[in-house]
């Protein structure tokens, strides 16, 4: 422990340390320090001058005790060191056994590495040394990929190997900004969990993410979400399209978007929507895809289709579906294939494979290998393929149509 005193100046440096590898309790090691710190007179060398001594209080209020220019160091069982915390000023209750600390900068470690370094208004210490608590204009800050974290309330428990800041918790990272009730930080393997109220914004692919539960895995580059999320795609900061879906991951390295559960995707132009269990939506090729039963809706056209699986090329403005196709209008005119491509530019689709193509009014079916038209307008060409198959055209009697 060292004591230096400047001439002109009444300035003590010390370092407490808290660590139960001393067995030493916390405030007979407090008590035991001010037995040996001295003021420094003015205009000499350094000199001891008088013993600090405890001011007497009422007995109902707590007896306090105050360093200068303090350190405070906690190690674990291996003498690793788990925070250090450096303030202006520190505060010693003896009944509360708390370490109180002013203006804090600490560094938080983790396995004997700076895992975050932090400072704050005010640094409450627990007795035992266990945790840390850091209050008012909170920013930590991750060395090792830049992470900062802004709040209100930070808690540090090196034993769950848990970060906590919360109260207007606010990140900040070169791919990310996120703003939440509580950020959640496990420093090994670097993952955050965003908790209550989540708005992430990710620079690149540029999307908006809103959800209560939102989990960010630095180290790859992913982020999670597990409750009900909706993800805005932006284009020349306006929003082109929209994802929603019970859960979703987006791989920020890749830029692929996977949402998954009652999957949903709206886009503005043209004005359609896609629904599936799963589906993956690559942001740099603006390509949707899905290996499950897909639906799409043409709001313009009023055309469903459905199929057993789909692609969508949004800058292409196309759409291929493959098994069990089936394309309904809004008179309920409908026409089913093995496949179909949709050319959503020109309102036409091709369709192949065991075609079947059906009108209400007049009613009437064309079964063939190929068709080609616009279901909305009820102007299909159905033919016979490669194959030579005749096309074969049922019209049903208005009357017979009618008693079905």
């Amino acid at each position: 422990m060292k004591q230096h005193n400047k001439r002109h100046g009444e300035i003590s440096s010390h370092r407490v340390p808290v660590s139960p590898l001393h067995r030493v309790p916390y405030h007979l090691l407090t008590l035991g320090l001010l037995l040996i710190l001295g003021l420094a007179g003015c205009g000499g060398n350094t000199t001891l001058t008088k013993l600090p001594v405890e001011i007497p209080q009422d007995k109902d209020t707590d007896s306090k005790l105050t360093f200068f220019a303090v350190t405070l160091e906690q190690a674990d069982d291996v003498g690793r060191p788990i925070w250090k915390v450096r303030a202006k000023q520190a505060k010693y209750t003896k009944e509360k056994q708390i370490g109180q600390a002013e203006s804090p900068y600490g560094e938080l470690y983790q396995d004997g590495k700076i895992v975050y370094q932090v400072q704050a208004q005010q640094a409450d210490i627990e007795q035992d040394g266990k945790q840390l608590f850091l209050k008012g204009n909170i920013v930590a800050t991750d060395p090792r990929n830049g992470t900062v974290l802004r709040g209100n309330e930070l808690e540090w428990r090196p034993d769950e190997d848990l970060l906590i800041v919360r109260n207007q918790m606010y990140g900040t990272h070169k791919q990310l900004q996120a703003v939440a009730q509580e950020a959640r930080v496990k420093t090994r393997t670097q993952r955050v969990d965003f908790l209550g109220k989540v708005v992430a914004n990710s620079m690149e692919p540029p999307l908006q993410i809103r959800t209560e539960h939102l989990v960010w895995q630095i180290k790859e580059e992913k982020l999670i979400g597990d409750r009900p999320v909706q993800i805005d795609h932006y284009k020349n900061n306006k929003i082109t399209d929209r994802g929603r879906g019970d859960a979703a991951e987006v791989n920020l390295k890749t830029k692929i978007a996977t949402i998954t559960k009652n999957a949903q995707i709206e886009l503005l132009e043209p004005p359609m929507q896609i629904a599936s269990n799963s589906m993956s939506w690559n942001l740099s090729t603006e390509t949707v895809t899905t290996n499950s039963p897909v639906r799409i809706f043409h709001r313009a056209e009023n055309v469903t289709v459905t199929a057993n699986q789909g692609e969508l090329k949004i800058p292409q403005k196309i759409a291929y579906l493959t098994g069990n196709v089936n394309g309904v209008g809004e008179r309920s005119q409908s026409l089913k294939s093995k496949e179909l491509t949709w050319y959503l530019n020109n309102k036409l689709v091709e369709a192949q494979g065991d075609v079947v193509y059906k009108q209400v009014d007049p009613p009437m079916t064309f079964t063939g290998e190929k068709a080609i038209g616009n279901i909305q307008k009820e102007n299909i060409v159905v033919s016979g393929g490669n194959s030579g198959n005749r096309v074969v055209t049922e019209i049903i009697p208005k009357e017979k149509f009618q008693s079905q």
